[in-house]
C-alpha cells in the first residue's frame, strides 16, 4: 500500500500516531503543505513562520531530504498528490481549529471519493475535546473540574518510536525547496530571534532534558521569577509539534511526584482546557465568551497602543517584557499576565489587539492558548481573572524581579538604575537618576498613565459594562 503521511503541527517521526500507522501500511510519502486558504486568525504569524522554517529543515534532514513541501490549496493539492502518486491511503493527526476542522471534514469526503482510505489520530492532546466533557456531555467552563476529570480519566498511551532508515519512503519527483515556501520574515530579526531556540525534534528532546535536570525541582516557586530558569520553555515545541504530551508525561514518571511535578502537570493541562474551549466554543478567538463583556467601553488610542507594543509605556517590568517578546519570540508567563493586564485595564485597549500582537510575535502562537489567555486576562472568558484584579506593574516587578536582572537584561538604558527606583524611576531623586544616565522622557519614556487613576477608571468601566448588560 502507498500511503501519504500529511504533516501538519506534527513536525517529528517519534510519537506520532498517524506516521506510524502510514509506515505499517508500507511505503509512505511525507507532505506539509502551507495552506492558503487559512483564515488570517489561525495562518501562522511572522515568528512562527520563522520557527517553521527551521523546523521543516531538520524534519526534512531527519527523512533523509524527502519530505514534499507545497503552498496553495489544501483542498486541490492533496488530492492531486494522491493521483499524481498514486496513493491507497492518507494519515494526518488531528487538528482542532475550527477552519481545519471544517477543511479536514470535506477533505475526508474528497479523498475517499477517489478510492482513498483516510485515517486521522490524535498526536497533539493528551484528551480528546468531545470526549473530556462534564457528565451531561457538556463542555467544562472552569479549570479546576476540567483538570480534576483529566486527572481521573488520564489513559497513558504507550509513546511509539520509529526508524526512519528503515522505512520505505517515497521519493518526491523533485528536491525539497524550503526555502521556496517564503517563511522567514527577514534575515536580520529571524537570526536574532531564534538565537537561544533549536527548533526541530532533537531540539524539544534537549530542551526537555535540560528543564528535567535544572528546572523541575523549583518549578512550582521559580516559575513565577522571569530571571530564573525554572520554566520549561516546551510551548514552542509542542505547539509545532516537535515532541508530544505523552512523550513529556513518560519522561515525567521518572521524577518525584510532589508539588513541582503536580504544577508543570497543570500547566499541561492548561494547555488542554484552552483546546477544550476552542473547540466547544469555536468564536473564541473573536467574540467574548461572555457576552456581558459586550457592552464594554474600551478605548481607541493608537498611540499607546504603539508604546505598548514597542516597549515605550514607562513602566519597566512592561516594557521588558514587550521587548522580550520582539527580541526573543517569548515571553515569560508572569510577564505575559503583567503586559495583558496592563493592556486591558489600565489602557483599556481590547483584549483583540493584544491577541494579534502576540500572534504575530510568539514563536508558541497557538490559536487556542492565546485566545484563551486572553479572554482569562480581560475577564472575558471562561474561568476567567477577576477584571478587579488588575496588577500593579511597579509592585509586580518588585517582588518578581527583585534584584532587577531581568529588567535590566532587555532595558540597558536602566542598567545602572538602583532596585529601589527601578521599577518607578519617575520617583527617583534627581541625582539618582544622573548617576545612573537616566534622562526621563529622552532615554527612557515619562509613564503613559497613571497607576492608580488608570485602575480606578478601569473599575469604572467595568461598573458602567454591567449597568449595560443589566439594561
Amino acid at each position: 500500500m502507498r500511503t501519504l503521511h500529511w504533516f501538519r503541527s506534527d513536525l517529528r517521526l517519534q510519537d506520532n500516531p498517524a506516521l506510524t500507522l502510514a509506515c505499517q501500511q508500507g511505503a509512505v510519502l511525507p507532505v506539509f503543505i502551507i495552506d492558503t486558504d487559512e483564515p488570517p486568525e489561525s495562518a501562522v504569524g511572522a515568528a512562527s513562520r520563522a520557527w517553521l522554517d527551521r523546523s521543516l529543515r531538520a524534519l526534512n534532514a531527519s527523512l533523509g531530504g524527502g519530505l514534499l513541501v507545497e503552498r496553495g490549496r489544501a483542498s486541490e493539492l492533496l488530492p492531486m498528490l494522491c493521483q499524481r502518486y498514486q496513493i491507497d491511503a492518507v494519515t494526518w493527526n488531528r487538528c482542532y481549529e475550527p477552519y481545519a476542522i471544517a477543511r479536514d471534514t470535506q477533505l475526508k469526503q474528497t479523498l475517499k471519493s477517489l478510492g482513498c482510505v483516510v485515517s486521522s489520530c490524535s498526536g497533539s492532546l493528551l484528551y480528546e475535546p468531545w470526549v473530556a466533557v462534564k457528565k451531561d456531555g457538556t463542555a467544562y467552563r472552569v479549570f479546576t473540574p476540567f483538570y480534576k476529570h483529566c486527572q481521573a480519566n488520564l489513559t497513558r498511551r504507550s509513546t511509539t518510536a520509529l526508524d526512519p532508515a528503515g522505512q520505505d519512503w517515497i521519493t518526491p519527483e523533485s528536491a525539497t525547496d524550503i526555502e521556496a515556501l517564503g517563511l522567514r520574515p527577514s534575515p536580520e530579526w529571524d537570526q536574532g530571534l531564534l538565537e537561544h531556540w533549536v527548533p526541530g525534534e532533537a531540539g524539544a528532546e534537549a530542551r526537555l532534558s535540560e528543564f528535567l535536570a535544572s528546572g523541575l525541582t523549583d518549578y512550582r516557586v521559580g516559575r513565577d521569577y522571569p530571571a530564573e530558569r525554572s520554566v520549561s520553555r516546551l510551548s514552542p515545541h509542542l505547539h509545532h509539534g516537535e515532541i508530544s504530551p505523552h512523550q513529556i508525561l513518560k519522561r515525567l514518571q521518572a521524577f518525584p511526584t510532589d508539588d513541582n511535578h503536580e504544577h508543570f502537570v497543570r500547566e499541561l493541562v492548561w494547555r488542554e482546557f484552552a483546546y477544550h474551549l476552542l473547540y466547544h466554543f469555536p468564536e473564541l478567538p473573536h467574540r467574548n465568551l461572555q457576552s456581558k463583556f459586550d457592552h464594554f467601553p474600551w478605548t481607541d488610542d493608537a498611540e499607546r497602543l504603539a508604546a505598548w507594543q514597542q516597549g515605550r509605556t514607562g513602566y519597566p517590568v512592561v516594557d521588558a517584557g514587550m521587548r522580550e517578546l520582539w527580541q526573543t519570540g517569548s515571553m515569560h508567563n508572569r510577564v505575559r499576565m503583567i503586559v495583558a493586564s496592563f493592556l486591558v485595564k489600565n489602557l483599556r485597549l481590547h483584549w483583540q489587539h493584544g491577541l494579534r500582537w502576540f500572534w504575530d510575535c510568539l514563536v508558541d502562537a497557538d490559536l487556542a492558548s492565546n485566545s484563551a489567555s486572553w479572554q482569562w486576562c480581560a475577564g472575558s472568558g471562561a474561568d476567567a481573572a477577576p477584571y478587579f484584579r488588575i496588577f500593579n506593574p511597579i509592585t509586580q516587578g518588585q517582588r518578581f524581579d527583585p534584584k532587577g536582572e531581568y529588567t535590566k537584561r532587555f532595558l540597558p538604558e536602566l542598567a545602572a538604575m538602583p532596585s529601589k527606583y527601578l521599577f518607578e524611576p519617575w520617583n527617583a531623586p534627581a541625582a539618582v537618576l544622573h548617576e545612573a544616565g537616566v534622562i526621563l522622557g529622552e532615554n527612557y519614556p515619562q509613564p503613559i498613565v497613571d497607576v492608580k487613576a488608570s485602575r480606578e477608571a478601569a473599575l469604572e468601566a467595568f461598573a458602567e459594562m454591567k449597568r449595560r448588560a443589566a439594561l
